[in-house]
């Protein structure tokens, strides 16, 4: 179900901020009871989050007003950095559904004003996503190939969830 896949990847990008690296043994442990399909979506995640951290992080601190990046919570930064990527790259999911998982994460995982916080930076997130598309391909050309994706044809919009 795509919701553990991003429950799951959200610990580990979680993870990745405390130890500065992604543990194996972490990935084995929580990924193992995932078919093959959530797995892959959890091994997109995190490697885009990983490949686009540099704009990732840039978009949260530019929306997190008085907000460094090392104000933020980690789990917080964790649940944005999942949803932001998902925003700006993931075409087959749904902006809305990426916004309700991450508020979801938060008032599970979070502070009782990380889900109003998370929510705000995503709603304006989403307001400028095509802004913010263009002018991370214009400043750093490597995220180029981090564009977003049509879905395949077939591919059901509605599996997102």
């Amino acid at each position: 179900m795509r919701k553990t896949a991003r429950d799951i990847a959200f610990k580990l990008v979680f993870e990745s901020l405390i130890n500065q690296s992604g543990g194996n043994i972490t990935y084995r442990k929580f990924c193992e009871p995932l078919d093959a399909d959530d797995r892959a979506y959890v091994d997109e995640i995190l490697s885009g989050v990983r490949d686009s951290k540099t704009v990732l992080d840039g978009v949260i601190e530019g929306y997190a007003s008085g907000f460094s990046l090392s104000r933020i919570y980690k789990i917080d930064r964790a649940v944005l950095l999942v949803a932001v990527y998902e925003i700006l790259y993931k075409d087959d999911v749904p902006v809305k559904v990426s916004a309700n998982e991450a508020v979801e994460l938060a008032k599970t995982y979070s502070t009782d004003n990380s889900p109003a916080f998370i929510n705000g930076i995503l709603a304006s997130v989403i307001k400028d996503r095509d802004g913010i598309l263009s002018a991370a391909a214009s400043q750093a050309p490597g995220e180029a190939e981090r564009a977003p994706k049509s879905p395949e044809p077939g591919e059901n919009a509605d599996k997102a969830t």
